[in-house]
């Protein structure tokens, strides 16, 4: 059994401070996790207990099985911006009734409620995993519409959330709404095009217009009760499908709707033991680079991960800058990809593009694990064709139907970003390690490149060069481009699913391929690649 060799040494310098580094970024990065957990904060949390009512993360834990994980999406979203961290949502996978499910549910006690445009495109993000993965999509409903000052940056996307939940139910995927709230204007499409509808007595209040904008409307006076409540639905207009005394029964009847769905998965599901690794993955804090310049050997990482650290190499002596091979996680059989020097060459482009292929002629899930500084740039690689090179890479990438799990380790530039699955090609999740960056180039080459193109355009006019503004504006470029290449930076901006602990990876890729099972895992055969440049 081909396990894979221990090279970590515990003791070495290099490995404290690997492990320090990467503590300090986790350290951080669960202090802006508590920030997204508290909501509006305690005034407004506790005003909303005064009145009866769970919190959203409260809700979701109940209406989860004993013990369930929950994977929670996105729980950054908005970081870094004018609008509360985690943006007002709560999104994620879980387990009720033994039915992997996508939740969303409203955070209240943020803005009341109200979507801004993070929260939009959190939302959306949410249901387009459902979408891909053939997931049961339940709703936790408690909204005050859209955040009106920003309406015109969540008017138009917003409305593809409806378009979405009809989706899903015209895929046999069964929706369902639990209002705990308001769902007012088109929010109260959300109840309405969802397959099952849970309303609350004297809480829920569905309505397209409220009493006061009836009133200058039509002129005719109502009130909430009549015009929207959970009474009126669940006895008058029939919108309810069931009707709960208080949030508890409204979290137990949806329960009792998920138990009855006769939901089965379409894939194969794991056909091994899920033995846990040979090798510790505590230690993958101590290998990952605190220097993202200074490689490491991904071998490292997938014996911590893969089961039994028992892992295929293919094609392990030609273009070692990327290392390619089968194993299986949580008894998932997997194909893996993964950087190890950082660079793309041509050889390495052409290994991906078969072993991408390989994986789709037997239906294996393919996990990207991402370390790359992007394709080899120079004289000697563009006349050996590395824009040939990597365009099959990134063909195969883009073509190949079996599920894709993307992983960024430590840092993800320019093309290779496109080449190793980034979010532009669809990974069913993508999550990434606090350490990691992303950008276009590396903050040093990128601030470079613009000095060259000015000092160039310089002298084409004859014009004196100006070192003094030259150095300036290097600076001010390589502190932005390092600010905005930033993990939380880009998962504020949902560019991924969210920041994980590298020690969790495992058991996060185990749910993410046990999810990607709900739907066909069917891979692309050969002529469906379109055409590969020679």
């Amino acid at each position: 059994m081909p396990v894979v060799r221990d090279e970590v040494d515990e003791r070495s310098e290099e490995y404290a401070t690997n492990r320090a580094h990467l503590l300090a970024l986790l350290a951080d990065h669960d202090e802006q996790l508590d920030l997204a957990a508290a909501g509006g904060g305690e005034k407004y949390v506790e005003r909303h207990r005064s009145r009866g009512k769970m919190l959203v993360r409260e809700r979701i834990e109940y209406l989860l099985d004993p013990d369930a994980p929950f994977l929670e999406l996105s729980p950054l979203a908005a970081w870094g911006t004018d609008f509360p961290v985690g943006a007002g949502v709560v999104t994620g996978i879980g387990v009720i009734e033994g039915v992997e499910c996508v939740l969303s549910g409203n955070d209240a006690t943020v803005r009341g409620g109200t979507s801004g445009p993070a929260g939009v495109r959190k939302s959306l993000r949410a249901l387009e995993i459902a979408i891909e993965n053939r997931l049961p999509f339940v709703s936790l409903t408690e909204s005050g519409g859209a955040d009106l000052p920003h309406q015109s940056d969540i008017f138009i996307p917003g409305g593809q959330s409806f378009a979405d939940l009809t989706r899903l139910s015209a895929m046999g995927v069964p929706t369902l709404s639990i209002v705990f709230g308001s769902s007012t204007a088109g929010g109260a499409y959300q109840p309405g095009m969802s397959d099952y509808v849970v309303m609350i007595d004297g809480r829920s209040k569905v309505f397209l217009g409220g009493p006061p904008l009836v009133k200058m409307a039509t002129g005719e006076e109502s009130d909430d009760e009549s015009l929207g409540g959970a009474g009126m639905h669940a006895r008058v207009s029939g919108l309810a499908d069931f009707f709960a005394t208080d949030e508890v029964d409204g979290l137990r009847l949806g329960r009792q709707v998920i138990r009855r769905l006769n939901h089965r998965k379409l894939g194969p599901g794991p056909s091994g033991a899920g033995r846990p690794p040979q090798l510790d993955p505590e230690q993958i804090l101590g290998i990952v680079s605190a220097d993202l310049r200074v490689p490491f050997d991904p071998r490292q990482v997938i014996g911590r991960v893969v089961d039994d650290s028992d892992f295929d190499e293919f094609k392990p002596l030609y273009g070692a800058s990327l290392v390619t091979g089968f194993a299986e996680i949580h008894g998932f059989p997997v194909g893996i990809l993964a950087n190890h020097r950082g660079v793309l060459f041509n050889e390495e482009a052409e290994k991906a593009a078969q072993f991408i292929q390989l994986a789709n002629q037997v239906d294996t899930p393919l996990v990207f694990l991402q370390n790359t500084t992007g394709y080899m740039v120079g004289r000697e690689y563009e006349q050996r064709g590395i824009i040939k090179d990597g365009s099959k890479m990134i063909n195969a990438v883009t073509n190949s139907s079996v599920p894709h799990l993307t992983i960024n380790m430590a840092a993800s530039y320019g093309a290779g970003n496109y080449g190793m699955c980034g979010q532009a090609y669809g990974p069913r999740l993508l999550f990434t390690w606090p350490n990691a960056k992303t950008a276009v180039m590396g903050p040093q080459q990128l601030a470079g490149v613009m000095s060259i193109v000015a000092r160039q355009s310089a002298a084409s006019m004859g014009r004196e060069f100006d070192e003094d503004a030259d150095a300036a504006m290097r600076a001010a470029v390589e502190d932005q481009i390092e600010r905005e290449s930033l993990a939380p930076f880009m998962s504020g901006k949902l560019y991924d699913d969210g920041i994980i602990d590298p020690r969790d990876t495992r058991t996060i890729l185990g749910i993410g391929l046990s999810v990607a099972h709900n739907n066909e895992v069917r891979g692309r055969r050969g002529d469906g690649f379109g055409v590969f440049r020679m």
